[in-house]
C-alpha cells in the first residue's frame, strides 16, 4: 500500500510506502502496479497505537453484558428495575459487569435471588477480581452448596465453566481497531497455554485482527491479606532464572512497597513492569526509577471513577492516585492502557484523561499529574515488549499505522477516536471509516 499526503506528528508531509513493514517513506513516491493506494490528504499518520494491558476474552464477554454500576447504575432501584426486566442472551445466562458496592451494597446469592431465581445470573465486580452468582448460576458451575455466591476470579475451577462459551472476538476485533489500535497486550493472569494460542490463530486466521501479546506466565497478582515478601521474592527469582521478566499488579500502596522490596532482594530484569501502580507514595517514585522498571498505568480511571476516589479516599492521599507526570519526571518509563474491560476500551479517552485528569462531575484529580497531549499519545506507541519506548514512523518499522483525518495540531488538541480514518496492520486495510 502507498499512502499519499501523510503529516507526521513532528509535521512533515511525506508518502509511505508500507507491506509488512513500512519500506520507505518520502516525497513523490509513485504507486507501482496493483499497489494500493490510500490519500490521507493532510491528516496525521502515526504508529498504531497498542493498548499494553487489557483482558481480550473478558472484553469480548462484556459485550453482551449489562452495565450494573456507575455512572450508569447508581441505586438499588436502578439495578432492580435493569435485573428484573433482562432477558437472557442465547445460552440463557444473564451477564452484567461493573458493579460497585456504592450501588446497593455487598450482593450475595440471596440478594440475587430475590431479583432474578429462574435464570442463571452472574455479576462481575468492577475490579475484576469477584463475580456474585444466584443459585440458578451456582448450580450450573457445580456449586450449588455454596454458602454465598461470592466467587474469586482467580479460582480457575469454576470460573473456566463461565468461559466456555463462544465470545465474539470479531466484534472486538472491529471496535478495537476502528479506535487506530494495532496490537494489545494481554494481562488476564495465570492465561492457559492453550488460551494464548487460541488468540494467536485466531489472529492468524482474520478473526482478531490485532497484533496479540501476552504477561503470562509472568504476570502476578498481589492481595493485601496474601501479602508475602519471601515468596514473592523467590517468584521472580525463578521468572528470572528462566529468562523472563515479571509483571506484578500492584493497586495499593502496600502491594507497590512489597514489590519494590521483592525486586530488590531478587534482581530486576530490564523488561520488568509494574501494572497499574495506581497509588504511588512519594518516596517510591526514587524506587521505581532505581529498579528500571516499566510502569503501565492506567489514568482513565480517573475519568471514570475519580468522582469515587474524591469521596472515598483522604484527601493528602489524592497525589498518589493514578500518576504519570511524576512518574516520567522521575525518569521512569511509563506507558498507558485501559484495562478494558475493567476501564473503557478507547484509549483515546485514556490519553484526554492524563491531559486533563477531570472526573466525572468534573472535578480535577491531582492537577500536577497532568502531561501534554503529545506525551500522552506517545505513551501509547510503545512497543509490546518494551512499552516505555515509542515507535516512529520510519522504514523497517512494523508496517502498522493509524491514520487521522486531521492534521497534528488538530488531533493534539481533540485526542479523539473519531478522528481515526483507517488502521493499517502488516500493511493491509483492517479499518477505514466510510
Amino acid at each position: 500500500m502507498l499512502i499519499h499526503r501523510a503529516t507526521l506528528l513532528d509535521g512533515r508531509t511525506v508518502d509511505i510506502r508500507v507491506g509488512a513493514q513500512i519500506d520507505e517513506v518520502g516525497d513523490g513516491l509513485v504507486a507501482g502496479r496493483g499497489e494500493g493506494v490510500l490519500y490521507a490528504g493532510g491528516g496525521t499518520v502515526l504508529p498504531g497505537l497498542h493498548d499494553h494491558h487489557v483482558h481480550v476474552r473478558a472484553a469480548a464477554s462484556a459485550l453482551d453484558s449489562f452495565l450494573v454500576g456507575p455512572p450508569g447504575v447508581t441505586t438499588k432501584e436502578q439495578l432492580t428495575q435493569l435485573l428484573s426486566n433482562a432477558t437472557p442472551g442465547p445460552d440463557g445466562w444473564i451477564r452484567a459487569v461493573g458493579y460497585h458496592e456504592s450501588v446497593a451494597g455487598e450482593l450475595d446469592r440471596t440478594a440475587l435471588d430475590a431479583l432474578v431465581r429462574n435464570a442463571p445470573v452472574r455479576i462481575q465486580h468492577r475490579s475484576g477480581a469477584l463475580w456474585i452468582l444466584n443459585s440458578e448460576a451456582l448450580g450450573r458451575v457445580g456449586l450449588p452448596e455454596h454458602p454465598d455466591g461470592r466467587l474469586r476470579s482467580a479460582d480457575r475451577g469454576w470460573s473456566d465453566a463461565l468461559q466456555q462459551r463462544e465470545s465474539d472476538l470479531a466484534e472486538l476485533s472491529r471496535r478495537i481497531t476502528a479506535s487506530g489500535v494495532t496490537g494489545v497486550t494481554d494481562a488476564t493472569p495465570d492465561l492457559a497455554a492453550d488460551e494464548m494460542v487460541s488468540l494467536v490463530v485466531a489472529h492468524r486466521r482474520g478473526e482478531f485482527r490485532p497484533r496479540p501479546s501476552f504477561l503470562s506466565p509472568g504476570k502476578k497478582i498481589l492481595q493485601d491479606d496474601r501479602l508475602d515478601l519471601d515468596s514473592l521474592t523467590a517468584w521472580i527469582d525463578g521468572q528470572h532464572a528462566d529468562g523472563r521478566p515479571v509483571a506484578v499488579h500492584c493497586v495499593t500502596a502496600a502491594q507497590l512497597v512489597v514489590t519494590i522490596a521483592a525486586l530488590r532482594a531478587a534482581g530486576s530484569h530490564p523488561l520488568d513492569r509494574i501494572e497499574h501502580a495506581a497509588v504511588v507514595p512519594d518516596d517510591n517514585l526514587c524506587d521505581l526509577a532505581d529498579l528500571g522498571v516499566t510502569v503501565v498505568t492506567q489514568p482513565n480511571f480517573v475519568a471514570e471513577r475519580g468522582d469515587h476516589y474524591l469521596a472515598d479516599v483522604p484527601a493528602a492521599e489524592h497525589g498518589e492516585l493514578w500518576r504519570v507526570a511524576s512518574l516520567l519526571d522521575a525518569a521512569i518509563p511509563v506507558a498507558l492502557s485501559t484495562d478494558m474491560p475493567f476501564g473503557h476500551g478507547d484509549p483515546w479517552t485514556a490519553m484526554r484523561a492524563a491531559v486533563y485528569r477531570t472526573t466525572p462531575s468534573g472535578a480535577v484529580l491531582n492537577a500536577d499529574e497532568c502531561v501534554p497531549a503529545l506525551t500522552a499519545l506517545t505513551m501509547f506507541l510503545g512497543r509490546a515488549d518494551r512499552p516505555g519506548r515509542p515507535r516512529t514512523v520510519e522504514a523497517g518499522q512494523p508496517g502498522d499505522l493509524c491514520v487521522l483525518t486531521e492534521p497534528p495540531a488538530t488531533a493534539l488538541a481533540e485526542l479523539d477516536a473519531g478522528m481515526v480514518a483507517a488502521t493499517i496492520i502488516g500493511g493491509e486495510l483492517v479499518y477505514f471509516a466510510m
